[in-house]
């Protein structure tokens, strides 16, 4: 192959070009803080902008710091940020070479990243064939749980597991796409569950059946977005999908969290195993502060806390939350617990 082989046709999540063998890829990302903390910002931030590496199953080699900082604030500040930044970077195996700052009025952090990946390990996130299986690594609500905490409905420490799972890398997600083989694979971001399956499924003109009670959410997400409490994001991308998805039989408020736009959210994955051995439960160097009362309402890596204040271990098979999710070839449904149908469409 010569030149750049990326398609931004399909939106992979990284650009990528042949190198040494492999292809290089690169990608970033950068953002104002969504948590009080600045030492877990910097952490989320820093694994948002290492997902895209991931999601293509490449490991980063090296990164490089954005930052927008006020003058108005203290430096120590800034100096937490880049501490929780320099966490994650570590964690991945990648090493920061530097980085740029200009002064602005809010503070902005996330990085520039370079991986590798080899020329046949590669996956994008176009090649979903009939018949995969969908997994999806993290539960989702994450922006409402932040939406609700910006607006002094929550506190931090009640949306600590929350926090600490959006600070987890999806290092062991990315290495396990290999291994399984997978067809295709995204990080679930800004577009929120929804937008991001939509894009999977254009890229390859599939469609793909979803039970919906499968799909991991955080506890209290769905309710506090029933109740208007959501990012502007969530209703743009539900516009923008209006013409592929109609509730029935399903409350409005229980597909709200689907449409949720997620800061370091998980890799949806599809493949043909049933139970791959992709999962992205927190390891014990995920965060600082065990604590939380906030708990994905359907898998059980992402249980409370013990009573000793101890984060409880994930659970050791991997979590297969979309198990019987099949791709199919043209309409993309997504039905209830009792097989009912909620909602479908051609995507």
């Amino acid at each position: 192959m010569n030149g750049f082989v990326s398609s931004m046709e399909t939106k992979d999540d990284a650009g990528y070009v042949p190198f040494g063998g492999g292809l290089l890829l690169q990608s970033v990302d950068f953002f104002p803080p969504i948590v009080d903390d600045p030492y877990r910002f910097g952490q989320i931030a820093a694994a948002n902008a290492l997902s895209d590496i991931y999601a293509m199953g490449g490991k980063p080699i090296t990164a490089m710091n954005l930052v927008g900082f006020p003058g108005s604030l203290d430096l120590s500040i800034l100096k937490e940020i880049l501490q929780g930044g320099s966490s994650k970077i570590e964690e991945s195996g990648a090493r920061l070479l530097g980085g740029h700052s200009v002064q602005d009025d809010e503070p902005k952090y996330g990085l520039s990243v370079t991986g590798f990946v080899e020329e046949d390990r590669v996956v994008r996130n176009a090649g979903a064939r009939p018949g995969d299986r969908l997994v999806l690594t993290k539960p989702l609500g994450f922006g409402i749980l932040t939406t609700a905490l910006k607006r002094e409905i929550l506190s931090e420490a009640e949306i600590e597991d929350a926090v600490e799972t959006a600070a987890h890398l999806n290092k062991a997600s990315g290495e396990a796409l290999g291994e399984i083989r997978a067809s295709a694979a995204t990080d679930v971001t800004g577009y929120g569950f929804l937008g991001h399956l939509a894009e999977v499924l254009r890229a390859t003109e599939v469609g793909a059946v979803v039970q919906r009670f499968d799909v991991p959410v955080w506890e209290r997400a769905e309710k506090l977005a029933a109740e208007g409490h959501y990012p502007g994001g969530l209703k743009n991308n539900r516009t923008y999908l209006g013409d592929y998805v109609t509730a029935d039989g399903v409350d409005e408020g229980a597909l709200l969290p689907l449409y949720d736009p997620q800061t370091s959210g998980g890799l949806l994955v599809s493949a043909r195993r049933r139970r791959p051995n992709a999962t992205s439960a927190p390891s014990g160097n995920a965060g600082r502060r065990p604590r939380s009362s906030a708990k994905s309402s359907k898998s059980p890596a992402y249980g409370s806390s013990r009573a000793s204040g101890r984060r409880r271990d994930p659970a050791p098979a991997a979590k297969t939350s979309l198990e019987d999710a099949p791709v199919t070839r043209r309409k993309r449904r997504v039905r209830d617990r009792n097989g009912r149908r909620e909602a479908r469409g051609a995507l």
